[in-house]
């Protein structure tokens, strides 16, 4: 029996390896978004808004949004990133179309901000402490002033943050992530393994805050976290959809500035 030469055998071990590396960082594009419900514009908010009987502020159209924020109890307790209310003085939360909930900073710790509203939305429930795992992620937020979704790739910690590697964004959101800072991170089983941060573009690149860290800036303001309910699992056919229902039920919303 005549076996093949050495560097064939590690030739061939390349070129899998190579090929498994390629399809891990596929590309799966979310499709673009789909439009307001009907009649949304005749009326400022819903009727079914938990924010329906709260006071709220009308913005300016084109406004584009600082960054991201997400419900951690229906209490109207929120997180987003610290840098997202550096500088602000009078932050709101985007809860229907042009219109907006003031919020209150109730406590900065490391990376993270936890806001607070006087009413609240269905709440996203935090993974475990121990961070993620070698599993994919999906992150729900805005870009832009518009809606956005992105699908990521787990790779590891990185001086205290999780890194991400993009694989999949809504289709036609270009350039840098502006906005997605404090956009949730969900895993596969819905829930919220991080947060993110920043993004590398040029990289593809998404640095996140852990899910420990987003627990010591609930402690730091004396809040707790409340995601009832069983989660809706998310893959990479349907998280354009997921991302889309966590914005419509204000679970996920816009950051502004008043």
């Amino acid at each position: 029996m005549r076996w093949a030469p050495d560097w064939l055998i590690y030739l061939a071990v390349l070129l899998a390896f190579l090929a498994a590396s390629i399809g891990r960082r596929e590309q799966v594009s979310a499709p673009t978004p789909p439009p307001p419900p009907p009649f949304a514009e005749q009326a400022p908010i819903s009727a079914a808004s938990p924010f329906a009987d709260t006071a709220l502020v009308r913005l300016r159209s084109g406004t584009l949004n600082r960054g991201t924020a997400f419900a951690a109890s229906s209490q109207g307790v929120w997180l987003t990133a610290r840098r997202v209310v550096a500088g602000c003085a009078k932050p709101a939360l985007m809860v229907a179309d042009g219109w907006a909930a003031p919020a209150k900073v109730r406590a900065l710790e490391g990376d993270v901000a936890v806001l607070t509203t006087k009413a609240g939305a269905p709440p996203l429930r935090l993974a475990d402490g121990a961070g993620p795992r070698a599993e994919g992620g999906f992150l729900a937020g805005f870009s832009r002033g518009g809606p956005g979704e992105v699908a990521a790739l787990y790779l590891g910690r990185e001086r205290g943050r999780t890194a991400w590697a993009e694989v999949g964004r809504t289709d036609g959101l270009e350039g840098p992530l502006f906005g997605f800072a404090g956009a949730p991170v969900l895993n596969p089983s819905g829930l919220v393994a991080g947060m993110a941060l920043a993004d590398a573009p040029r990289r593809g690149r998404i640095a996140a805050a852990e899910p420990r860290a987003l627990e010591a800036a609930l402690v730091a303001a004396k809040a707790r976290a409340a995601g009832a309910g069983a989660p809706q699992p998310i893959t990479r056919d349907n998280y354009g959809r997921a991302a889309d229902a966590l914005r419509r039920a204000t679970s996920v919303v816009a950051v502004e500035c008043l």
